[in-house]
């Protein structure tokens, strides 16, 4: 994007992310992501599904800005608790604790924290800039597509999350499949006709996407949390020393720093990818590239610093594809792309031409909560570990009723609370199966929007199934399809040869 306009357009996000309203959203959507960040098991999945309603009564810009927060807020929030207890708040802190805690318990907390913290606002920064520097000519290319390249884009969008996604890609697979069934329940909009509604007259409408997110991954992951878990935590912590990291902590951090900003970042960007993957792979970069791997698991500054800017980065830039092309990059995106649809706005590159204070007051936002969140989480570790030993016996029950007023205040109709169990138990069935249920909210939110461009891509060349092959565009993403199909089966397919082979020789 050219300088001259990028600055013009930066003005007009920070005019609207620095009103007072759009301040206080910006801060209780990081305040909120800190603490359920610190929280292990909630994660903001869960947490942007149990707030969706309450953003129904907001307007676009601060219930935007809101969502964000928490999303980025939790990477922020999960190193706090991974790095002082060994309990990592999210997936992807999860590889913070292996080197944290041990400077942790090495008297070196506060270092560990401060780098966590320093890399964190590097990468959010970079994220940011990325998305502000290549969301807008994405969004222009995007706008020259026609129904038969979207639909391609959503295929291998889909597709790609399903070979990226966690566990068995047979698993993934099935799980699109089945959010292209729940996405179109309802009534069909050409022929009238009602399908899988089962006569009942509630689902002619559809299921309302606030309730199947907060029941799979609400209720179900409030379901998983309470397995085993008993009264008060009795949680060991000691008082911080020597915050500030040493020259030599910062000599030995900032290369990793810049790796990880820049492999988060190309995750971020890949459907199903994310920031857990990011983490791993800059903490597996880091130690083959480190002169003292020895000290990898016992206390290297640099385990902490890769990781912690890859999660970031690859927070921030999962709202490339998103914003400017519609297409969410992971479950949690899904979310913010079903908001962006409960208020009326059409996901997509229009978004950018159509309501730019929308993008750029995200953007300036994001800026303004990366701040927000440095300042906001070095002076209140004491308050975040005290709230560890919040018993879940009382923490969950709250969070259920909140919950369940949400879902009933949306149509006041008790098929959605009953709706929100049956999704629940289903989002349980899928943790004890390990079956990764983010593909099925993403092919939920994607399935209308894919039948409609498939429908519009038909008609225009009356009925000729080519047109998604003899389109450029079109075939180039789908050959990319295939690759990422190919990239996942090949390595099976050949152990089973090699096992073949091996049996024939014996």
């Amino acid at each position: 994007m050219d300088i001259s306009e990028l600055f013009p357009n930066l003005y007009l996000g920070f005019s609207v992310a620095l009103t007072l309203s759009n301040l206080m959203y910006c801060f209780i959507g990081v305040f909120l992501g800190t603490m359920i960040g610190v929280l292990p098991g909630i994660g903001p999945l869960a947490t942007i599904a149990m707030l969706l309603p309450i953003t129904f009564n907001l307007p676009a810009i601060p219930a935007l800005i809101m969502l964000s927060g928490i999303y980025y807020g939790c990477q922020y929030g999960g190193s706090t608790t991974a790095i002082l207890v060994k309990l990592p708040g999210e997936s992807a802190s999860v590889v913070t604790c292996i080197d944290g805690h041990e400077m942790a318990k090495a008297g070196r907390a506060g270092p560990a924290l401060a780098i966590a913290a320093i890399g964190s606002f590097f990468a959010g920064t970079v994220g940011t800039i990325l998305i502000a520097q290549f969301g807008p000519p994405i969004a222009e290319m995007a706008l020259q597509f026609g129904a038969a390249e979207y639909f391609s884009l959503m295929v291998m969008g889909l597709i790609a999350a399903s070979v990226l996604a966690y566990g068995s890609m047979s698993k993934s697979l099935a799980m699109v499949l089945l959010g292209l069934i729940i996405g179109i329940i309802g009534t069909d909009v050409n022929s009238g006709m009602a399908r899988f509604s089962f006569g009942i007259a509630g689902l002619t409408d559809g299921i309302s996407f606030s309730v199947i997110a907060m029941g799979l991954f609400g209720v179900a992951e409030i379901v998983k949390n309470l397995e085993g878990v008993g009264g008060k935590r009795d949680l060991l912590f000691q008082k911080l020393k020597h915050l500030y990291p040493t020259k030599e902590d910062l000599k030995l951090s900032w290369k990793p720093i810049v790796r990880g900003t820049a492999i988060g970042a190309f995750f971020g960007t890949l459907p199903g990818a994310g920031p857990t993957i990011a983490a791993f792979s800059t903490y597996a970069l880091e130690k083959k590239l480190s002169k003292r791997q020895e000290l990898f698991g016992k206390g290297a500054i640099e385990g902490v610093a890769g990781p912690e800017a890859a999660n970031n980065a690859a927070a921030q830039c999962a709202f490339i594809p998103t914003l400017t092309l519609g297409i969410p990059g992971s479950g949690t995106m899904a979310l913010m792309l079903g908001a962006l649809t409960i208020q009326g706005i059409a996901p997509g590159p229009q978004v950018m031409t159509q309501r730019p204070d929308l993008f750029w007051g995200l953007v300036a936002s994001m800026w303004i909560g990366n701040a927000m969140l440095v300042i906001l989480n070095l002076p209140l570790v004491g308050l975040w570990v005290k709230l560890l030993t919040v018993p879940y016996r009382i923490l969950f029950p709250a969070i259920m009723m909140f919950m369940t007023i949400g879902v009933y205040s949306l149509n006041n109709a008790s098929l959605d609370l009953y709706l929100m169990i049956i999704f629940g138990c289903l989002g349980y069935l899928f943790i004890k199966l390990q079956c990764e249920p983010a593909p099925l909210i993403l092919a939920v939110v994607l399935g209308p929007l894919m039948e409609e461009n498939l429908r519009r891509a038909l008609l225009i060349s009356r009925g000729d199934p080519t047109v998604f092959v003899t389109r450029p565009i079109s075939l180039g993403f789908l050959i990319v399809t295939v690759i990422f199909l190919a990239i996942m089966l090949l390595p099976a397919a050949m152990a089973k040869r090699k096992e073949a082979l091996a049996g024939e020789a014996s």
